[in-house]
Order: C-alpha cells, then structure tokens, then sequence
C-alpha cells in the first residue's frame, strides 16, 4: 500500500493505526500547501481533493478522509475496535465526533487572526475536550484497548498544545500511556516529532 501523510497534520492518527496493526505500507510525505510530493510530483494526480491521508491499496482502489480509513485499518485488525457487539458503532461515533467537533474547529483557530473569534473555537474546543475526557472508560476511551479513536484524540491533544489550549488533567495520563506505545514512538521519530510527555523517550529518526 502507499499511504500519504503531512508531518504533525490529521494524517498522523492513521500513520499510528497502519503501525499499531502491523501492516505493510510506503509512507510518502506531502506538502498539503503546494500539493506535491517529495519527489516534487503533484500530489493531486494521487488524490484530486488534495489533502491528508490518502491510502492507496495494493488493487489500487483510493480510501481517503481519516474516519473512512481509520475504520478500514481497525477492520484488518479488529482488536483497534472497542469490545462488544455495538463495538464498531460507537468507534465510529467517537471517530465522527472527533472529525467533525473536534477536528474541524481546529482549522480556522490555525489561521485566525481575529481575537473574538478565536475566543470563541476555544471555547468550543474545550468543552468538547472536557466531553471526551468524561466519557473515557480506563486508560483509553473505551477501556484498556487502544483503538483507533484513541489515536485521533492523541493527535488533537497535540494540536491542542500547539495552540496552547488547557485540557482536562485527564487526558495528561492517556498522552503518557498513547505515547509508551511503540507505534507512536516510530511515527513521531518517523515525522520528526517530539513526544508531549517527558517521561517518553522517541526513537531515532528514521
């Protein structure tokens, strides 16, 4: 599979669940505002939408939007859902609050300038982060299974740094716990990136 990803963007909470199901893949780094790859080729002959992920299968077929290949991925391996019959149900609708709620909102507070408005997404992300926080069941979202929600999360609680917005004390243990996880330390030495805990150490740059 080739599997197309943008350093520190949405795109990590897959390249995490390609990793956490051990499934064979070339990453190929894009530049989502230039649309092109590495190699300088355009990037939309891959996906015409033009942004991040974009996982293209060994038959070919092109999956994108994080929900969409986030529950393809858990679907290869069925232990990223949450347990019981509703399992995939309800990761689907975390994956869906976290895409529209959480996610969305994100975007303009990157590029804002105007102090009311940014006011106002940060009040908005913070009661949904306070939500989420709330509605955890254990270590992770659903219990002590790590699931592909849980990477998504993870990615949020980064942007969520990266702005400066206070989240709840909660979530301060499940970073810690996402990130001893050995998926996550490939992807962050992967994109460059430092953990958010101290306590993580990253493997080397690869």
């Amino acid at each position: 599979m080739d599997f197309y990803h943008t350093p520190t963007s949405c795109s990590q909470a897959t390249h995490i669940l390609l990793r956490e199901a051990k499934l064979d893949f070339r990453p190929h780094k894009v530049d989502i505002f230039s649309r092109t790859l590495e190699d300088g080729s355009d990037y939309t002959q891959v996906n015409p939408n033009g942004y991040v992920p974009a996982l293209v299968l060994d038959d070919d077929m092109l999956l994108t939007e994080n929900v969409a290949i986030i529950d393809w991925i858990a679907g290869q391996s069925p232990a990223l859902l949450p347990d019981g019959k509703l399992g995939r149900t309800r990761h689907l609708q975390m994956l869906a609050f976290l895409s529209t709620e959480v996610h969305k909102p994100f975007i303009p507070l990157f590029f804002l300038e105007d102090e009311a408005e940014q006011a106002r997404l940060r009040e908005i992300l913070a009661q949904r982060f306070s939500w989420m926080a709330s509605k955890m069941e254990g270590d992770y979202l659903f219990g002590c299974r790590f699931t592909g929600a849980d990477a998504f999360l993870y990615v949020m609680l980064r942007w969520a740094a990266m702005v400066g917005l206070e989240t709840p004390r909660r979530f301060e243990a499940f970073v810690e716990a996402v990130e001893c996880r050995g998926s996550v330390k490939a992807v962050l030495a992967a994109e460059g990136l430092q953990p958010l805990c101290a306590a993580a150490s990253p493997l080397p740059a690869t």
